[in-house]
Parts: structure tokens; sequence; C-alpha cells
């Protein structure tokens, strides 16, 4: 057998053992749904009396539809980028789980590379993190569909390009944390830390302008902040081009874009849209280059008390 037969067998095998687990799966794909369910029932009419002060500013009256779209885009946008990190955790829950009951240990002996091994935990999980985005991605367009739809094919597109993106962080930072993860209770803490604080880190459950300048300028250093940049772009660009339409000054849509994160500043500079996917996937490449080392050295010890 080819090594890449083997990685694909192993691929497959990590993806089956994930969907085995009904209770994992369930666990995955309800917490990004119980997120949007808490945005739109809570969060919603806060963001809805903000969008009213910025317009009441220019003396401007959207429609209602416009207004209810541009809140729910605002609020996918922010379960998007936090769940393609939060799900990566969870997903990779198979590879801790071989670790655990020691079907690591039993892999290694077998003659497959260590290396194919690793990459097929991490294709397997970026795979399942991807399915499960993508279907929270069909029901928040769903929920936009009905509120209020003014997104173009072209910025469902840049969507799409932006999941991949945010998906690809979210394994690859899932990877690398989790490579030192060897029980349960471990995974159990790691999972809960990241599900309760990164969306506050990276500004996602609360616009940016909110904080204070210190903070926010610590906020603009973590790259995770810049997953949720890109996504508020796509998300809000047609509804403020739309409310462009309808009679909202330039300086109102830059208002608009400013107050919510559709655009990110670092001090005072406006950090243009290609500069946000330049540190996204700038973190990737450091992240896959530790992930890569990791496996390097693992795989090392193994060989060695093996002999």
């Amino acid at each position: 057998m080819t090594e890449l037969k083997k990685l694909s067998a192993l691929t497959v095998r990590n993806m089956k053992c994930y969907f085995k687990d009904k209770f994992l799966f369930f666990v995955s794909l309800i917490t990004p749904m119980i997120l949007l369910v808490l945005f739109v029932t809570f969060l919603r009419s806060v963001y809805l009396e903000s969008f009213e002060g910025i317009f009441a500013q220019f003396g401007f009256v959207a429609e209602e539809r416009v207004v209810n779209g541009l809140a729910g885009s605002w609020l996918l946008s922010s379960v998007m980028s936090v769940c393609a990190v939060t799900v990566a955790i969870c997903s990779n829950a198979v590879m801790i789980q071989d670790k655990i009951d020691d079907s690591f240990i039993d892999l290694n002996m077998t003659p497959v590379k260590g290396t194919t091994i690793s990459l097929a935990y991490f294709i397997a999980n970026f795979l399942v993190t991807l399915t499960v985005m993508l279907a929270v991605l069909i029901v928040g367009f769903v929920y936009l569909a009905i509120v209020g739809w003014y997104i173009s094919f072209a910025s469902v597109m840049s969507i799409l390009a932006d999941t991949l993106c945010c998906v690809l962080f979210g394994t690859l930072l899932a990877g690398v944390v989790e490579s030192f993860i060897r029980t349960q209770g471990a995974l159990s803490a790691v999972s809960t830390l990241v599900s309760s604080m990164y969306g506050f880190i990276c500004g996602a459950y609360m616009p940016l302008s909110q904080f204070a300048e210190g903070m926010r300028n610590f906020i603009c250093v973590l790259p995770g902040t810049y997953s949720v940049g890109i996504m508020r772009n796509h998300f809000m660009q047609g509804y403020v081009e739309e409310l462009g339409r309808q009679g909202l000054p330039e300086s109102g849509q830059k208002a608009l874009m400013d107050g919510f994160d559709g655009n990110l500043y670092v001090g005072k500079t406006q950090m243009p849209l290609w500069s946000m996917y330049l540190i996204l996937l700038g973190a990737c490449a450091l992240l896959l280059a530790a992930y890569i080392t990791i496996v390097v050295v693992r795989n090392k010890r193994s060989k060695r008390t093996s002999r």
C-alpha cells in the first residue's frame, strides 16, 4: 500500500471515529447553533439600537429589512469566525482519544510513517470542521434570506474563501495546542477556556470600538481578530452599499463600518483588507511550522523509545 493510500485510509478512519461518536458530533454542531440563537435572541436588539443611533446622526431612516439583515450578518460573521476555532478544538478530540486508549501507540507500531499519521489527523479535523461550519453557514444564509438578503454572489464567494481561511487557522491552532494534551480532563479544560474566552479576545462578541484604546490595540495584535475582520467586511458590505443607495452618505457608511469592525484600525491606521489576509495566513504559516516541528520531534522520540 502506497503512503498516499495509507494517508487516505487513516483520514477516513479518523472521520468515521468522529461521526460515530454521536455525542461529540452533536456538541460540535450544537455549539455554533446555540451561539447563533443567543445572538439573535438577546443581542440583536442591542445592535439594532446602535445602528439607529448612527443613522440618527445623519438624519437617515433605513428600511427595516436592511437593518434586520445587517444585524443578522454581523451576528453570523461573529459565529463563523469564533466557531471555526472552537469546533476545531472539539472535533480534534479523536486524536486525544487515541492517546487516552493507546490507539496512538498501536498506530505508531504499524508500518505507517509518523508524519502520515499526524497528517491524517490534521486533514480529518480540517474536513470535519469545514463540514460543520458550512452547515452553520447554510442555516445563517437561510436566516438572512428571511429577514433581509443583500449579499452579492461575489460576497458569497468571498465568505466561502474566508471560511476556508478561518477553518485552516482553527485546525492548525487545534493541532498545535492539542499536541500537548493527553487526558480527557485537560481536553475539557482547554475546550471550556477557548469557548469562553476566544470570542472576547478576538473582538467577535462586541465591537472593538467599545473597548478602551489600549485593549483595542492589544486585540488587534492577535491574528484571530483578522479572521473576524475579513468575515465582517464581506458580510456587511452589501448591506452598507444598499444603505448608501437609500441615501446614507459616505461618512455615515464609514461610521457604520468603523463602529462595527468592517474596518479595523491599529492605532490610527486603517488596515486594508489584503493586510488582514496576510496577517491571518502568516499566522497559519507560523502555526504550520510549529506543528511540523512538534511532529518531527515527537517522531524522533518515538524511534528512540522503540530502540
